[in-house]
C-alpha cells in the first residue's frame, strides 16, 4: 500500500445515529453531567470526612477520579465528532485518545483487584488490618495502581505509534489501538501477539489477585458463625458487582475489537462499545456511595443539613 499523509481519521460510526443526532448529543451531555457529579460527590464526601478515610473509600475515591478521566476522554470528543458534518478526528487526537483510554481501562482493572485484596485482608486478617494496609502501603498501592497501567500499555504503545498509516476510516466512537494497526499501511502480524500479551500482562497478575483474595474469603466465611458470614459477604457486594459490571463490558470491547461484528446490528455495537466506560461510570459512585453504610449516613447528612439550612 502507498504511504501517503494521513491527517483525520472518519468515524463511521457516526454516519448511524445522523438522522437523530441532537437527541444523542443531550444523552451524552447528560451522562457525562450526571458522571462528573456523582464522582465528585462521592470524592467531596470522602475526602472532607476524615470517619471515612478508611483504605476501601480511598480506593473508590481513586477509582471515581479513574472514571471522570476516562469519560472525560471519551465523551466531550463524541459530542465534538457527533455535531460535525464529516465525523472526523485529527490523527494526533486519534492517538492520544487510545493512549488515554487503554491506561484508564487497565488502571480500572488494577483498582478494582487491589480493592479485592483489601476484603480479603479485613476478613481474612481483621487483627491486622491497619498493620498491613498502612498509609504508606495505600500511597504506595495507588502510585502502583496509576504508573502500572500507563508503563505497560506505553510500552507497547510505542510500536504503534511507529506504524505509517495509509487507511483512513474508523468504524468506532473512538479510537483504539487495533483499529490504528488496521489503518496501517502494512500488514504487522507481530502486533497482535503484542496485543494479546499485553491483555494477558494487565489482566492475568490482577485476576490472580482477585482469585486468590475471594478463595480465602469464601474459606473463612465457612468457619464464621451465620451472623458474621452474613456481614463478611455484605462487605463484598458492592466490589463484586462493580466488578462483574467492568468484565462484561470489558469482554463486550475485547471482542468487538478482536472479531468480526458485522452481523450484530449497528446500534447494538454503539451500545456495547460505551458501556466499559459509560456504565461503571454511573454505576460504581452509585453503588459505593448507597453500598457502603458509613458513606451512605455521610451523604444523608449533607442533603439533610442543606435542606434545613434557613434560607439567608
Amino acid at each position: 500500500m502507498e504511504n501517503i499523509t494521513v491527517l483525520t481519521f472518519t468515524m463511521t460510526a457516526y454516519a448511524v445515529m445522523e438522522n437523530y443526532k441532537h437527541a444523542m448529543l443531550v444523552v451524552f451531555l447528560l451522562l457525562y453531567l450526571i458522571i462528573i457529579m456523582l464522582n465528585s460527590l462521592l470524592i467531596s464526601v470522602i475526602c472532607h470526612n476524615k470517619a471515612l478515610h478508611q483504605p476501601m473509600n480511598v480506593f473508590a475515591c481513586v477509582l471515581s477520579m479513574n472514571e471522570i478521566c476516562g469519560s472525560t476522554v471519551l465523551l466531550p470528543t463524541a459530542m465534538a465528532v457527533l455535531m460535525s458534518d464529516t465525523h472526523e478526528i485529527s490523527v494526533k487526537w486519534c492517538k492520544a485518545q487510545v493512549y488515554f483510554l487503554h491506561t484508564y481501562a487497565a488502571a480500572e482493572f488494577f483498582i478494582l483487584a487491589v480493592m479485592g485484596y483489601d476484603r480479603y485482608v479485613a476478613i481474612c486478617c481483621p487483627l491486622h488490618y491497619h498493620s498491613i494496609m498502612s498509609h504508606s502501603r495505600i500511597c504506595k498501592l495507588i502510585a502502583l495502581m496509576t504508573l502500572y497501567p500507563s508503563i505497560v500499555f506505553g510500552c507497547f504503545y510505542s510500536l504503534t505509534l511507529m506504524l505509517s498509516l495509509c487507511g483512513k476510516t474508523v468504524p468506532k466512537l473512538y479510537c483504539v489501538n487495533m483499529e490504528l494497526v488496521k489503518n496501517s499501511c502494512y500488514t504487522v502480524p507481530y502486533i497482535s501477539i503484542v496485543g494479546l500479551a499485553l491483555i494477558g500482562a494487565t489482566v492475568v497478575p490482577q485476576m490472580g489477585m482477585i482469585v486468590f483474595s475471594y478463595i480465602q474469603i469464601a474459606r473463612v466465611c465457612q468457619k464464621l458463625l451465620r451472623q458474621s458470614h452474613g456481614s463478611a459477604l455484605k462487605t463484598c457486594i458492592p466490589h463484586l458487582l462493580s466488578l462483574l459490571n467492568y468484565t462484561i463490558g470489558a469482554l463486550f470491547e475485547i471482542v468487538q475489537s478482536r472479531f468480526n461484528m458485522s452481523h450484530v446490528a449497528a446500534e447494538a455495537r454503539i451500545f456495547l462499545s460505551l458501556y466499559f466506560i459509560i456504565t461503571p461510570a454511573v454505576f460504581n459512585p452509585v453503588l459505593y456511595g448507597l453500598g457502603i453504610h458509613m458513606v451512605r449516613v455521610h451523604i444523608l447528612k449533607l442533603f439533610i443539613r442543606h435542606k434545613i439550612l434557613p434560607k439567608r
